[in-house]
């Protein structure tokens, strides 16, 4: 596979391309499966379903990955924490962890739950045509936290940030409980056929960078040393989102390293290009437009050569960018990356 020979540094004809978020809203194959459920966390629980949208980025872009579907709250969700996903809102739990009482609340063993999500990835896998690989995923410790405490997205982080600096304790002793879950989460998804697996921490920019390393980054590296020591073959990728002014300090046991827009190519791979295989990052927004696409792909693929590269957004599709576009994404990655085979 071109994508898991590009997340081990080996050559390959072309740099492997696939984009977070490739199934979703922009595509209308994906808005009719849609229909077809209850809710969103019912189209994550139907393995039919899940199983179809997971294959239609690959059947209309031809990308060289695809990325299981699902959503990284189901983790807490199955760990006791309702859960319910509204029309233009997004996800909310309905109760929240609030202190050091409310961890009695979680249940242990919520992997264990997670059956729905291995039956979507052994499904997939038997699916999906042996070049192509599968990506397994979950949402980091500290991003996870902040959904648990917080309840929904936030802007500001208050809750989670309060709890960090005054009660250390207990965010420690959650993240530890997040940790231990995500680790036989991902192991399982592994052993149902994930090729590679990847931790989203997306709110990896809401803390400052001592704070980051210490309720972040740590978590990960505890994770990903367990996976390498476990499945060492099996490529690990991370994505802690707007941590470009210290990327330096990122150290680990992991294979591959999403970069964000907010940082060029260029910077990323002079601070950490020889430590990992670096996958990203053109703004998705360029996507609007042809011509601002086409500047964007030749800018990053002109820095890194075909090589130690994946290419993919610096963040995810948006809803209504053009699908004839991102069609087109794929075929001027390969067609400029293999100048440089």
């Amino acid at each position: 596979m071109i994508f898991v020979d590009a997340c081990l540094r080996k050559k390959t004809p072309y740099t492997p391309i696939w984009m977070m978020r490739q199934a979703g809203r922009y595509l209308t194959e994906y808005r009719n499966t849609r229909l077809k459920a209850k809710n969103f966390l019912d189209l994550c629980q139907q393995v039919p379903l899940a199983t179809e949208v997971t294959l239609q980025p690959i059947e209309i872009l031809d990308v060289d990955a695809a990325i299981l579907f699902s959503d990284i709250l189901v983790v807490p969700y199955e760990m006791g924490l309702e859960l319910e996903f509204k029309e233009n809102f997004g996800p909310k739990f309905l109760q929240t962890i609030q202190g050091k009482d409310s961890l009695l609340t979680l249940r242990e063993n919520a992997y264990k739950r997670l059956e729905y999500v291995y039956d979507c990835v052994s499904s997939v896998r038997k699916k999906l045509s042996k070049d192509k690989a599968l990506i397994g995923f979950s949402g980091a410790p500290w991003t996870l936290a902040t959904y648990m405490i917080e309840g929904c997205g936030s802007k500001s982080y208050e809750k989670s940030k309060k709890m960090l600096y005054s009660d250390k304790h207990t965010m420690h002793t959650l993240l530890e409980k997040i940790s231990s879950e995500i680790k036989q989460y991902l192991a399982m998804q592994i052993k149902a056929g994930a090729d590679a697996v990847m931790l989203f921490d997306s709110w990896a920019n809401a803390l400052e960078a001592t704070k980051y390393l210490e309720f972040g980054w740590k978590y990960l590296q505890d994770i990903t040393s367990y996976l390498k020591t476990e499945y060492g073959e099996i490529p690990i990728i991370i994505f802690p989102r707007g941590v470009g002014a210290f990327l330096e300090s990122l150290e680990g046991k992991f294979d591959v390293l999403g970069i964000d827009w907010q940082i060029s190519m260029k910077e990323a791979k002079r601070k950490v290009g020889s430590k990992f295989v670096l996958q990203g990052n053109l703004e998705p927004a360029r996507l609007y437009d042809y011509n601002e696409m086409e500047q964007g792909v030749k800018e990053i693929v002109e820095v890194m050569q075909n090589r130690g590269h994946i290419f993919n957004l610096g963040h995810g599709m948006i809803k209504d960018l053009p699908r004839v576009n991102a069609i087109q994404l794929v075929k001027l990655v390969r067609e400029i990356s293999s100048k440089y085979a």
